[in-house]
């Protein structure tokens, strides 16, 4: 089994790929004879739809045949199918719904094949290496398929073997598409944003990133290192010895799919805790880590006994910088506060929306999507509507999808009808709402703490009702203690970062000539089930503990005119 030439490549090399093919023009034109034939049978069958005046009643015969077409073609165009099927502002709904349900499976190779690449990665035959392996593969994919086996300590394990002459198929594709971006591209009406060569590149990067078992099995450690704490969330363990680029040997977990209701319910696992887990789980790569699990279909997620989450699977991740995380918060809060402007300038930041947008147009329309968003039918908030919603605007307005929002959006429209198939009732905001306001009122970092403030405070007056509201929907996370968040902000008043907080809060008490009292009241009725006087006695003698008394003498003098106000009413 002699390796393909370009197979030495551990990462996207453009240019090493161009020197190659190059000088074989014959293999790219074999292939471009491939691709011709297939999409100039479904062009001219659109075509002829149109014609005849029967496009419309053809529609899914046309977005099926599409499907069909790609995988076909090959591992390289089922993975772009399932990239177009992220970018609602690239293609047409019905065909968009299509390629949704492209499947990333294809018939299992020759298990001799399979057996030859074990051995030549692990330089050992698999009887020396395992007590038993299935004589069958229990799943093939795209990229590879599994065998369920026994290591001689007694350990079960799952050996991910890729298949053969990967990198010589991507790198084929990969140079014939990047050659017709570069020649064709300028034609293609596409709200892009970027040179369609970069999104090729970019592609090429994700794939050669896909199929290294190393890469896969480093990122599943640090996945598993991130969530290190939260007993909910299952990582298996890896196996270094018996791991190598082509062959990945992982802990097998003894799990249900997310999407087999009925034995979810047979086994006793409790469907609520595992949509939670799932939902603030993906809440915390995104917001918290900055490091997300980029395809969570159902093969790759499990529903455990004991009801934790099990994840596997991670050739596809991404990460997201501190800057990005934080105008994400940002978003959050100018929905939230209903900012529609402050909105539409973080989606310019994002990347949606090119620097040079005028973004008055937009405005009204991003206001008309999401604007029940936080009213009266909030609960009724889905996800995959808005994205839906979303993608309309993408035909009117100069939206774009950035390639890292793509997966992002693609993460949580999956997880989203994931929980949908276990509790047909599910809110996203009910799990969502809690997690976020919690972040805030914990105010873990500056930045967080910051975000609080542009939520309580608008055009300079204090905003009790939200405040309300954010507490009211923090205490809706079983998980949320008030008093630790009540030491935390405490701490927050009593620090030099906190003495501007300190004045308005003052000011908020007093404004309009008058002692909010009553405001005082309704929030001392909303948390006083969760204080116990003691509790609360310690909180505040830990948070002076903590801080000098120089510091402590700066708060003093604002909590004895807070007194003085309220002792003269």
């Amino acid at each position: 089994m002699k390796p393909h030439p370009l197979a030495q490549l551990q990462h996207y090399d453009r240019d090493a790929i161009a020197r190659y093919y190059s000088k074989r023009p014959w293999i790219v034109l074999w292939r471009t004879l491939q691709v011709f034939w297939y999409f100039a049978g479904f062009l001219l069958g659109w075509q002829w739809d149109r014609w005849f005046g029967v496009a419309d009643r053809h529609k899914q015969r046309r977005a099926e045949h599409l499907r069909h077409i790609l995988t076909d073609l090959g591992p390289t165009f089922i993975k772009v199918g399932q990239a177009l099927s992220t970018r609602p502002d690239l293609i047409r709904k019905d065909f968009l719904d299509e390629l949704i349900k492209l499947q990333d499976r294809l018939p299992a190779f020759d298990n001799q094949l399979a057996r030859r690449i074990i051995e030549r990665e692990l330089d050992d035959v698999p009887e020396e290496i395992f007590a038993d392996i299935s004589p069958q593969p229990i799943a093939a994919a795209s990229l590879g398929q599994v065998y369920r086996a026994t290591l001689k300590n007694g350990d079960r394990v799952a050996v991910k073997v890729q298949r053969p002459y990967l990198k010589g198929r991507f790198t084929r594709d990969l140079y014939l598409m990047r050659w017709a971006a570069a020649t064709f591209g300028w034609l293609l009406p596409l709200n892009l944003g970027h040179d369609l060569t970069l999104i090729v590149d970019e592609f090429g990067k994700k794939l050669f990133e896909e199929v290294d078992y190393i890469n896969e099995a480093r990122n599943a450690e640090q996945f598993a290192a991130n969530f290190r704490e939260n007993s909910g969330v299952r990582v298996p363990k890896i196996y270094w010895r018996y791991t190598s680029n082509c062959v990945l040997t992982l802990e097998w977990l003894d799990g249900y799919k997310l999407t087999e209701t009925k034995q979810l319910e047979t086994a006793g696992v409790d469907p609520k805790a595992i949509v939670e887990i799932g939902v603030t789980s993906g809440l915390q790569q995104l917001l918290e880590f900055g490091f997300f699990h980029a395809d969570p279909h159902p093969g790759n997620l499990f529903a455990m006994p004991d009801s934790t989450m099990g994840y596997i699977d991670f050739g596809m991740m991404d990460r997201l910088e501190e800057g990005t995380k934080e105008t994400l918060v940002d978003a959050v809060v100018h929905l939230i506060n209903k900012d529609y402007v402050d909105l539409a300038e973080d989606f310019v930041k994002l990347g949606f929306l090119t620097p040079d947008t005028d973004i008055n147009p937009i405005v009204p329309a991003l206001e008309d999507v999401l604007g029940d968003i936080m009213g009266k039918s909030v609960r009724d908030f889905n996800f995959k509507t808005v994205t839906d919603r979303f993608s309309e605007l993408m035909y009117e307005y100069p939206f774009r999808v950035p390639a890292k929002f793509a997966l992002i959006i693609r993460s949580i429209v999956t997880q989203e009808g994931l929980a949908l198939t276990i509790d047909p009732n599910f809110k996203i905001v009910d799990i969502a709402y809690p997690y976020i306001a919690k972040r805030l009122l914990e105010g873990e970092s500056p930045q967080l703490r910051r975000r609080l403030i542009e939520v309580l405070f608008k055009d300079g007056q204090f905003q009790w009702e939200r405040l309300e509201n954010l507490i009211a929907i923090a205490r809706s996370d079983r998980a949320f203690d008030l008093i630790p968040t009540a030491q935390l902000g405490l701490q927050y008043l009593m620090s030099e970062e906190g003495q501007f907080l300190r004045r308005k809060l003052v000011l908020a008490l007093t404004e309009n000539d008058r002692l909010h009292t009553e405001e005082v009241r309704r929030l001392w009725d909303l948390v006083k089930d969760d204080v116990e006087p003691s509790r609360l006695f310690d909180v505040a003698m830990n948070a002076i503990a903590d801080f000098s008394s120089r510091r402590a003498a700066t708060f003093f003098p604002p909590v004895a005119a807070l007194s003085t106000a309220f002792g003269g009413q």
